[in-house]
């Protein structure tokens, strides 16, 4: 078993017997339970209180909260949002889900803003061990993605996500190595040829943990701005890139729950950090530049910038030949345009392992979508100078050309990529506006599964002095 958290995050709280019978009574109702909550409360029946998900009514001693019918895993999440600060507990029947939507409902951002206090969930006493701590992870995670994505790029640039990252490595004993600016023109063109224009120089963020079991790498976008370089955005496209470092975000959130969980694996976590930012040193169209692995690759369109870090990324995790690569990156917006927002579109190389990642984000609210990566579609990606272009001169299939591109740099190791938004445009239940934790519940749920199939788990997280 993993060590149980001593502190919960905000929004949570253990079970304490004082505490729990202090704490305002929560009642979920859903839309069938409705009418005998009317005749039980008048003040339902006054407000026309009909159980739908965000409904919230506190009458004398209690809160009545809708859960709708049940579709929504996370309904609980929307009631968070409005609760005030305090301590509430949950009567009647309870789903595993409704902590996790309660907690993630109760997160703001309040890094520039003053917010009240998030309401708090006191855990009923059987809320545990391997359960406890799962919440907890899956919480924290949620909440360092978040809070990445939500900060803007003055403060959230290529150094504050390696701080990031050794932050997250200091607290399970991983090491971190850097490679800095003109360093990366050698062994890593792409991802110095994309952030060579701004005044921070780009970064390549290499974190290990783990020295025993499956290797598993996960490579994590980290366009911590996107102008679009020389193809540059028009206002209303830039407004949002300080999410562009999303995939990184998510990546880290994925690697700190597999070290929290003590998964016996080989972990490593790469990310290339970079701003694509424009001046006179500016990467151009038309350039050709050879890549980490030996291909050429024609630069057709300079705001497709996230698929060449990655691919020089990628060709450096396949040299180890891990069991497995996954990446993670806000992509295309043609990946929004076929799936909206709230669905990833969901490519891999292994059909076994891309349906157990639909499965465990099918039962823990992180869900995706598999996606072809339908082999015609990369002529789209011929060049007549270079090995390839890097941006399909095409409005088809825009999310699948760069998926393919992608694979020309992992060799034969089993690949996996989810193109995210990592932004919920406007609230949900559990999901508040703002950055957003994708599919990191949905993948940690696979490689959890994988690396017990092999019999690679151990009860314990390996100690800092092995790890």
């Amino acid at each position: 078993m993993t060590d149980l958290p001593t502190d919960l995050p905000p929004g949570l709280a253990r079970f304490e017997p004082d505490r729990w019978l202090q704490a305002t009574v929560l009642r979920p109702v859903g839309s069938a339970d409705a009418e005998a909550a009317m005749l039980e409360t008048p003040a339902a029946a006054l407000t026309g209180f009909s159980g739908e998900v965000g409904q919230v009514l506190a009458t004398d001693g209690e809160v009545l909260v809708g859960v709708g019918d049940g579709a929504e895993p996370l309904a609980l999440g929307a009631a968070a949002a409005q609760l005030r600060e305090g301590d509430y507990r949950l009567v009647g029947t309870a789903g595993p889900m409704d902590a996790l939507g309660f907690a993630l409902g109760a997160y703001r951002y309040d890094h520039y803003k003053t917010h009240p206090a998030p309401p708090t969930l006191v855990l009923p006493e059987e809320v545990s061990g391997d359960a406890l701590a799962r919440l907890d992870r899956d919480v924290r995670a949620a909440r360092l993605a978040r809070d990445m994505v939500n900060t803007p790029t003055e403060e959230m640039g290529p150094r504050e996500v390696e701080a990031e990252v050794r932050a997250v490595a200091g607290e399970f004993g991983a090491s971190v190595e850097t490679i800095e600016g003109n360093a990366l023109a050698e062994g890593f063109p792409l991802v110095h040829a994309v952030g060579r224009a701004a005044a921070t120089p780009p970064l390549l963020i290499d974190l290990r943990w783990g020295e025993a079991g499956p290797a598993v790498t996960l490579v994590g976008k980290g366009v911590c701005f996107d102008s679009g370089g020389l193809n540059i955005k028009g206002a209303k496209g830039m407004g949002l890139m300080k999410k562009d470092m999303g995939g990184a975000a998510n990546a880290l959130a994925l690697a700190r729950t597999i070290m929290a969980a003590g998964l016996r694996c080989r972990l490593r976590l790469l990310i290339p950090a970079v701003e694509n930012a424009i001046s006179g040193n500016a990467f151009r169209p038309g350039d050709v530049y050879r890549s980490r692995q030996g291909q050429t690759v024609e630069i057709s369109n300079t705001d497709a910038e996230g698929r060449l870090i990655l691919a020089d990324a990628l060709a450096y995790a396949a040299e180890e030949a891990p069991d497995r690569i996954v990446s993670l990156a806000t992509l295309t917006g043609a990946a929004r345009v076929a799936l909206g927002p709230d669905l990833p579109p969901l490519y891999s190389t292994d059909e076994a392992f891309a349906e157990a990642v639909r499965a465990a984000g099918a039962g823990a609210a992180d869900p995706v979508w598999p996606m072809p990566l339908w082999p015609r579609y990369a002529e789209y990606l011929r060049s007549d100078i270079a090995d390839v272009n890097h941006a399909a001169d095409t409005p088809f299939a825009g999310s699948i050309t760069a998926a393919l591109f992608l694979t020309r740099f992992v060799a034969d190791v089993p690949y996996t990529h989810l193109d995210i938004y990592a932004w919920t445009p406007s609230a949900r239940p559990g999901r508040p506006k703002g950055g957003e934790c994708v599919g990191v519940r949905a993948l940690m749920g696979a490689i959890e599964a994988e690396c017990a199939a092999q019999g690679s788990r151990g009860c314990e997280a390996p100690s800092p002095a092995t790890r």
